[in-house]
């Protein structure tokens, strides 16, 4: 017996058509058979209006031939046409793809390869089936394959022999990276709002919170004193190098592939900056099979997207951490909380631990990008069909963890007196005090030691540096005089830090400054 129909799965667990009646079915008849479940289930997940198991091929009574389909003498089998489908994401494109085709058009017209009177039509048509796809009405059919073919096999059924000529001088090999560069063109713009709208978050957070003291930390261990300003800063200025590394893949991916078709151009008196101009960029891409082929700005969009992801995954780390027990530094709002199903006692800061976990989604979809270019020969191969889904998922998940962080940043609070409380411990002045030890002359590493004793002294008395007397301190060293004390505590420390960007009070003030005027925050 063959090895496929020896394998069986109960029926429960079977998606079979109505003609079938076995209890149990082959595990190849089961796969076959359930296809067309995943192809839906992957549609509604991936689009608004999700296709219908009667959209699928073989349950299709009007299945028409392909555009592309004059040299061939039978169709492709059911299997193939549902594994080679991408309308069911790619519908997305719906816009740029009309866009597109506007300029494609008017270009055409313009150099003589369409009349006038064709291009108005076309145009007229692409107007009303955007009209049909934004109220629901537009009927997308997988048999079409994809956004492109059905959109222009839909102005075919609308108005005729004209639109048969839209697709002069362009294949859809250059025509769904004009889309595609279109479509991350307008998320790039998304996600830098979203950057901002967090920034202005945090800013607005730290300027509630101006004077409160931290305790800094390496290692996870504590450091020295921190503003809590010159902490949230530190992410603001991470969001910043976010944006910029976006804007300069934007410039990048701005570039038109329209009008380099294939892979070799044409031979036809196209216009293609007229149409890179129509369309917002820069200008045409220079060389026609870089063109058709090129994915680096997909794979900059991503990389760029990883490390917006790594930024905002430490910040939820941080107020994970923060939020817990064992340091409840922040209480977040109930607003932004959740609770458990077991323990009525939770409250959770799901969010930003979600925030966490989707960040690896983020750097998935970016791994499996940079995987799929690999080894690529030129031009166009099938396999980047398979480009747009990670950049959709990333871009989707990017946007909802940039949201609810500063959902999270507008409504927790930060418990002050359990900060305060928590400041003596860890010896967070004791770099302030070897700084002091500088100023006296001491060299910094016989400082670092002078400082060191300090401390051993401090563990085995169980007390804080500023505790210690001056005969204790002059014990270790005889350069400490009365003024030591101006070095100590965690809030003459603080005082003490005067170079630039650090973490010192009028330092933190010219930051806090530099950023409201930057991000226009209205006081």
């Amino acid at each position: 017996m063959d090895c496929l129909t020896s394998y069986f799965l109960p029926a429960t667990l079977a998606f079979s058509k109505s003609s079938v009646s076995a209890s149990k079915l082959p595990f190849f008849a089961v796969a076959r058979g359930a296809l067309p479940v995943f192809g839906v289930l992957r549609a509604s997940r991936t689009a608004d209006a999700p296709l219908s198991v009667d959209d699928w091929p073989e349950n299709r009574s009007d299945k028409e031939v392909k555009l592309w389909g004059g040299r061939f003498e039978e169709s492709v089998t059911d299997a193939v046409e549902r594994f080679t489908e991408s309308i069911s994401y790619d519908k997305q494109l719906y816009k740029h793809d009309i866009r597109g085709s506007r300029a494609h058009a008017s270009m055409l017209a313009n150099q003589g390869l369409m009349s006038v009177a064709e291009r108005d039509s076309i145009i007229e048509g692409l107007d009303e089936i955007e009209r049909r796809i934004e109220s629901g009405d537009f009927v997308w059919r997988t048999d079409r394959e994809d956004v492109h073919m059905n959109i222009e096999a839909a102005l075919i059924d609308m108005i005729g022999e004209p639109a048969k000529k839209l697709h002069t001088a362009r294949s859809r090999n250059d025509q769904v990276l004009t889309d595609f560069r279109l479509w991350c063109r307008d998320a790039i713009d998304a996600i830098l709002d979203a950057i901002r709208y967090l920034q202005v978050s945090m800013v607005t957070l730290a300027l509630k919170n101006e004077g409160l003291i931290v305790p800094g930390y390496t290692h996870l261990q504590r450091a020295q004193p921190v503003l809590l300003q010159h902490l949230l800063l530190a992410f603001v200025e991470q969001l910043e190098r976010d944006a910029g590394r976006l804007s300069d893949c934007r410039v990048r991916l701005n570039l038109c592939p329209l009008g380099a078709c294939a892979l070799a151009g044409t031979g036809l008196p196209i216009d293609r900056f007229m149409t890179a101009e129509a369309l917002g960029f820069t200008a045409p891409l220079r060389n026609s099979i870089d063109a058709v082929s090129d994915r680096d700005f997909a794979l900059e969009f991503l990389s760029a997207n990883a490390i917006t992801a790594i930024h905002l995954s430490r910040l939820g780390e941080e107020w994970v951490l923060w939020a817990s027990e064992e340091f409840g530094f922040i209480t977040p709002n109930d607003s932004v909380s959740t609770g458990s199903s077991i323990m009525p006692q939770k409250k959770n800061p799901d969010p930003m631990e979600l925030v966490r976990g989707k960040s690896a989604r983020v750097i998935g979809d970016l791994v499996t990008t940079l995987t799929l270019c690999k080894g690529l020969p030129l031009a166009y191969n099938r396999d980047l069909q398979e480009d747009k889904e990670p950049v959709f998922d990333s871009v989707k998940t990017i946007l909802g963890m940039l949201e609810v962080s500063a959902e999270f940043a507008q409504n927790i609070s930060f418990n002050r007196e359990r900060i305060e409380k928590a400041l003596p411990a860890g010896y967070l002045d004791a770099t302030t005090l070897a700084d002091y030890l500088v100023k006296k002359g001491i060299p910094f590493r016989t400082g670092h030691d002078i400082v060191g004793k300090s401390v051993a002294l401090c563990v085995t008395k169980s007390c804080c540096l500023q505790d210690l007397s001056l005969d204790e301190l002059r014990s270790i060293s005889p350069v400490f005089e009365e003024d030591v004390y101006e070095f100590l505590g965690a809030e003459n420390a603080i005082n003490k830090f005067c170079s630039y960007g650090s973490t010192g009070a009028a330092c933190v003030a010219t930051q806090i400054e530099y950023w409201v005027n930057k991000l226009q925050i209205n006081l």
